[in-house]
């Protein structure tokens, strides 16, 4: 949980270092997102906003375990062997995944199983060399997580989700084989209505897993928080309309290090009166950072509203004033 301590204005992880303010001075919150929206600022000491989402060490095992041999089934007993926790794993991927640690390495297997397919191989070689047992568990298993079954013609678009830790929270990244369609912070509200969004303009389902895209917009990233990148080459596959197309394209003419106000930004387009407009097709992007819509700010340079919160926008304007400028 976080802190937030009323004589300061700051908010701390629970187990921060700094000197304990008296109990009456305090107020609790079991999200930061909620301590920010009340006032509070980040606390320099145990820095919340980089180090609260952080993956335990034992979870990014676990995952490299998956990703390192993608078509094996690990067990409990495999976990046991080397050093972890199935009960830690299973408590800590139904909080954040919504979903227990096997049933997340399923989907690995499923997406991989799904990429051959794709590629022309039979169902039951896909089925054996997934590290299935029968071709009805596997047949099984598809069908319940994608909707159609191994052999059916018309097989479901799929769009991939992973997830990544940065310097001011983690992301979920999300893409289809087209490109990245979704770059947000794991705690934005609105997250899981972008999630049904994206379902139903992409006629697809979500599976956890990678592909070339996700694979791209990490490294990007960590470039872009390293400050060797300010603009991004990944491919994006963002459904809109045309009106939501042009404002995000125009963002992304913003260069790093500069900020552009609603009115601005409807003048580039053309359209002096659309301000409004603009600000709604602004808080539908669903692509943060690259397509950047913390650069633009209200009309007399103060900071207006931000998906993933104002202490975010106002540190990745400082970020990108500091390097680029």
């Amino acid at each position: 949980f976080f802190v937030g301590v009323k004589t300061t204005s700051i908010c701390c992880i629970s187990t921060c270092r700094a000197r304990k303010p008296k109990l009456k001075n305090t107020e609790y919150f079991p999200q930061l997102q909620e301590a920010l929206q009340h006032g509070y600022r980040p606390c320099k000491i145990c820095r919340p906003d980089e180090n609260a989402g952080k993956v335990p060490e034992a979870v990014t095992r676990a995952i490299q375990l998956v990703k390192q041999s993608p078509k094996e089934k690990i067990n409990d007993q495999r976990l046991r062997e080397v050093g972890l926790s199935p009960v830690f794993l299973r408590r800590w991927f139904k909080q954040h995944y919504g979903l227990t640690f096997h049933a997340y390495q399923r989907m690995f297997r499923i997406n991989m199983a799904y990429q051959e397919l794709q590629k022309g191989q039979s169902t039951t070689a896909t089925a054996f060399d997934s590290g299935y047992e029968s071709l009805s568990g596997f047949g099984y298993t598809y069908k319940k997580l994608l909707g159609k079954s191994p052999k059916s013609d018309a097989q479901p678009n799929v769009i991939l989700l992973t997830r990544m830790d940065t310097p001011i929270g983690p992301m979920f990244i999300a893409a289809t084989e087209r490109g990245i369609c979704l770059l947000e912070f794991t705690d934005r509200r609105m997250l899981e209505t972008e999630f049904r969004d994206l379902q139903r303009l992409l006629k697809a389902i979500i599976l956890y897993g990678e592909n070339e895209h996700t694979k791209q917009m990490k490294r990007e990233l960590r470039e872009y928080f390293a400050g060797q990148r300010h603009t991004f080459d990944v491919t994006l596959d963002q459904p809109g309309s045309a009106f939501q197309q042009k404002v995000w394209t125009a963002l992304q003419t913003i260069p790093a290090g500069e900020t552009r106000s609603y009115q601005a930004l409807a003048e580039h387009l053309g359209q002096p009166t659309a301000y409004r407009a603009v600000a709604r097709a602004n808080g539908f992007n669903r692509i943060a950072i690259v397509v950047p819509c913390h650069r633009v700010i209200g009309k007399h340079g103060s900071l207006t509203g931000y998906g993933g919160g104002l202490a975010r926008k106002e540190w990745l304007l400082t970020h990108e004033a500091k390097v680029w400028r």
